[in-house]
């Protein structure tokens, strides 16, 4: 090997970090949060303070309905404040929210090639969270704005929003080339 080949192959390594990490945050969905935290709260104080003349089935299924929609609020919009994606040598992972869940973990020896979006919104995906539709493939959206697509080996793609995605794009283009694959 030159000096001239291998200073370029040095170069090009030390330019990409070995882990890359990202991250994506919606603060809007903190406002579904906390109407999800009120429901709960109606519905608890229904169920410790209420007297309804009606009877105790109305109450009943009142206290039921406030306190299944707040935690479904609640939980669902948690999972969704914010993604994290992380691109290591073998594999890209992507984790919502505060603990983590849902996550997806994807070897880059599925990945067939890596895109940039400039512009992914929860409009064309049916809403926030983690989305599939047959035309599109599988995505986690938790706010409008760059995003991260990758094409997969089986013909799928998945596409997640991220900051700094076109960074992303990148280490995930160079570790296809190191592995001796040419992204489409």
């Amino acid at each position: 090997m030159t000096d001239d080949a291998h200073s370029a192959r040095v170069s090009s390594e030390q330019q990409q970090p070995e882990i890359w990490t990202g991250r994506a945050t919606n603060r809007v969905q903190w406002l579904l949060a906390c109407g999800g935290a009120a429901c709960l709260a109606l519905g608890i104080d229904l169920a410790v303070e209420a007297l309804w003349p009606s009877g105790i089935l109305p109450l009943i299924m009142s206290i039921v309905g406030l306190i299944a929609v707040g935690l479904l609020i609640l939980f669902g919009t948690l999972a969704f404040v914010h993604v994290a994606v992380k691109v290591d040598s073998d594999s890209l992972e992507v984790r919502c929210g505060h603990i983590g869940v849902p996550r997806r973990r994807i070897p880059l020896s599925h990945v067939v090639g890596a895109d940039f979006a400039p512009a992914v919104t929860p409009r064309h995906w049916g809403g926030w969270g983690y989305r599939w539709r047959p035309e599109q493939g599988t995505a986690v959206v938790v706010r409008r704005g760059e995003g991260l697509v990758l094409s997969l080996g089986d013909g799928r793609k998945f596409t997640v929003t991220v900051d700094n995605a076109e960074a992303a794009v990148r280490v995930i283009r160079d570790r296809l080339h190191l592995s001796g694959r040419t992204p489409v």
